[in-house]
């Protein structure tokens, strides 16, 4: 079974990703949510809600999505981060880098 192809989208004023991410999406997925992070200011909550895999690309595709955030000077977080990338992003000691991975912030039924 496969995922569906991953989507960054803006819905109501959140950057909405969804779909299965892996080496082979993950550079379209990257342009799609630059875009419109370049597009957005002030605060922009990114949810991971709809993502259906946990993989490291997507921790590295949320870093360049922050590091661009930051140098236009847009607030990023996270929020439907699912257990098992907060997994990965803590054993990756980069939880306390994303704004939205810690404990209280995880779906536990991820």
């Amino acid at each position: 079974m496969t995922s569906a192809a991953p989507q960054a989208r803006l819905v109501d004023g959140a950057l909405v990703v969804t779909g299965g991410v892996d080496a082979n999406t993950v550079v379209a997925l990257r342009g799609q949510g630059e875009k419109l992070i370049a597009a957005a200011s002030g605060n922009l909550v990114v949810d991971l809600g709809g993502l259906a895999t946990a993989h490291s690309v997507v921790l590295s595709m949320l870093l360049c999505w922050q590091r661009l955030a930051h140098q236009t000077g847009i607030s990023l977080s996270f929020r439907g981060v699912s257990g098992r990338l907060a997994s990965l992003a803590a054993l990756s000691n980069l939880d306390d880098q994303l704004a939205g991975f810690g404990a209280e912030s995880v779906h536990p039924a991820h």
